[in-house]
Formats: structure tokens, sequence, C-alpha cells
């Protein structure tokens, strides 16, 4: 049994019947859209995300139809987020699939987008889920500022912390924490414990996306060298923010003009990784990305103790642990 699998053990039937439902609130009458909608399911990933929905709502008591309607927004929405951003950056590729706008060009690929954030949003209406609505819609626009956040900072490669962690929390984090949020709200808690729920998912996503940015640098993967793949596209991450701190004027000068200059030369790529783990980034952000998840798991030991709570605690830790 793979760890995914034994995390989601005291959800199962829920994860089977979500997918269902899931399927069912993209139903369309149009053709097209339906055979899209069709790829869009058959390339779903680990579901993190309903896991998160789910096994909170069971600590909490149990998965109720409300928690059905949460995983299924927060997916809808999720993936319509997916959907535009392969526009924007322009991919062809999502999970080992061709994205939407690599077979149906970018105009459908958009109209896609925006027909699953309906479907998202009349999903709450119809069913009168205003509290999840606005755990999940202040979710997608925390994650929109943080993009803009991301591409205003990022040109100049003379990022704080401060302003990483901030641009992260918005674009990756608070959909985990709304996640959380809405699987505890599903099953009626009050505002403080959604809003602990809140936090504790916040705090995972934090760690979940510097294991991201660690994997640029060849931790903690099975491929055997680093990628690169950040460093190309100009990003800035929590290893080269630390590194490029604690260099000397005069280096990081050099290091930023690599990055900035020479990004698809790949021993130039590769003098910026080692020049990253020559000066510590690496370890620095191990801890980092540590110390969060231990936040998490402190704030989850202060709820009930079941097998719910269990899995959460696994589900934590795999998201530092996972090898891609």
């Amino acid at each position: 049994m793979s760890i995914v699998d034994e995390i989601k053990r005291p959800i199962e039937k829920e994860m089977i019947e979500f997918e269902t439902k899931f399927r069912s609130s993209m139903k369309s009458s149009v053709p097209l859209l339906d055979k899209i909608t069709h790829y869009i399911v058959k390339r779903k990933g680990k579901q993190m995300r309903p896991m998160f929905v789910f096994l909170s709502a069971k600590m909490f008591g149990g998965v109720t139809d409300s928690s059905y309607h949460a995983a299924s927004l927060i997916e809808l929405l999720h993936t319509a987020t997916l959907v535009h951003d392969d526009v924007v950056d322009d991919a062809s590729h999502r999970r080992g699939f061709f994205s939407l706008n690599a077979l149906w060009k970018n105009k459908i690929a958009v109209l896609v987008g925006d027909y699953l954030l309906s479907s998202g949003l009349l999903l709450a209406v119809d069913k009168n889920e205003f509290d999840l609505l606005r755990i999940v819609s202040d979710a997608v626009k925390q994650m929109s500022e943080g993009e803009l956040l991301q591409i205003e900072k990022t040109r100049s490669l003379n990022m704080e912390e401060s302003v990483y962690f901030e641009i992260i929390k918005a674009k990756t984090a608070t959909l985990v924490g709304a996640c959380c949020a809405a699987g505890t709200s599903s099953t009626g808690q009050s505002a403080e414990v959604v809003e602990k729920m809140r936090l504790l998912g916040e705090k995972a996503g934090i760690a979940f996306q510097i294991k991201d940015d660690l994997f640029d640098f060849g931790y903690g993967v099975n491929i055997g060298k680093p990628t690169g793949i950040d460093i190309k596209e100009k990003k800035t991450t929590l290893p080269l923010i630390y590194a490029l701190n604690k260099s000397s004027y005069l280096q990081r000068r050099k290091i930023v003009n690599l990055v900035k200059n020479h990004n698809e030369n790949s021993a130039k790529v590769a003098e910026v990784i080692e020049f990253v783990k020559q000066s510590g980034g690496i370890e620095y952000s191990i801890e980092k990305m540590n110390e969060f998840t231990n936040e998490a798991k402190s704030i989850l030991r202060e709820f009930p103790q079941n097998e719910a709570n269990q899995s959460l605690e696994k589900l934590i830790d795999y998201t530092i642990s996972r090898k891609k």
C-alpha cells in the first residue's frame, strides 16, 4: 500500500463518491465542453486538496453533504486557475499530460476556465453554501494577487524573504488553508476552530511550496540531477534568496547576471545551483520547511485524536517528503 493510499484510508469511500459528484458538477450539454471536462477528470493528480477537506471534516465528526460541496467547489475553482495559469505561462504540459491550451488553443482554454469557475460559484449558490463560497472565493482572490505580486517583484531579483513568504502564502498556501477551513466549516464548527484549521492548512501549504522550491535544486527527487527550471524561468525561490542575501556585492551581481541573461545556458544554470548549495541555501530552506510543518502539526494536536487526525498528520508530512 502506498503512503497516499494509507492516508486516504479513513476517507476511502468518500473519495470514490467525490469523484462521481465532481464529474457531474462539470457536466455540460455542449459536446466539446463535455469532451474537455472528461479529459480534465482523466488527468487528475493525487487529489491532495479534497483529502484535506474530507480529513478535516471527518476529524470533527463526519463528512456531510456540505463537505462534498466544499471539495467540489475547491476542485472546480482550483482547476479553473490551473487552466488559466497554463495559458498565461504558455505551458504545453500539466502533470505529464498535454495542457488544454496545447490541445485546444488559448481561446477555448480560457473559456473552459471561465466555465469551471462559474460552475463552482453556481454550485455554492444553488446549495446555499455561502460560508464556503466566502472561504474559497477569498482564497482564489489571494491567489491572483500572489501571482501579480510575484510578477511585479521577480523582475529585479532583489526580493526580501518577507515578500517571498507573502507571495507563496497567497499563491499556494491560502488554497490549502481554504480546504481545511471549508472541511471544518462543513461540520458546523465555531468560527474560532475554522480559523485555526485554516491556519494549519496555510502552514502546511507554505511547507509544500518550499519543497517545490527545493526540487529545482535536486533535493528529495529521484531524477539524479537538479532541473534548474525555476532559474531558467527567472523565479526567485527561497534557496536563491537566502544565498543572494548572504553573498558579497560582486558575487551577488554575478549571480543575478547569470539568472537574468544566461538562464538558457545549462552550464551557467548549474553554476547558480552550485552557488546556492555552497551558500547554505538548501539547508536553510529545509529548516524553514520543517519549521512550518511542525507549526501545522502543533495546531493539529489541539483537536480530536482519531484516525482522521492521524491521517491529516501523515498528509502534512507527505507534503514535504513527496518525490515530485
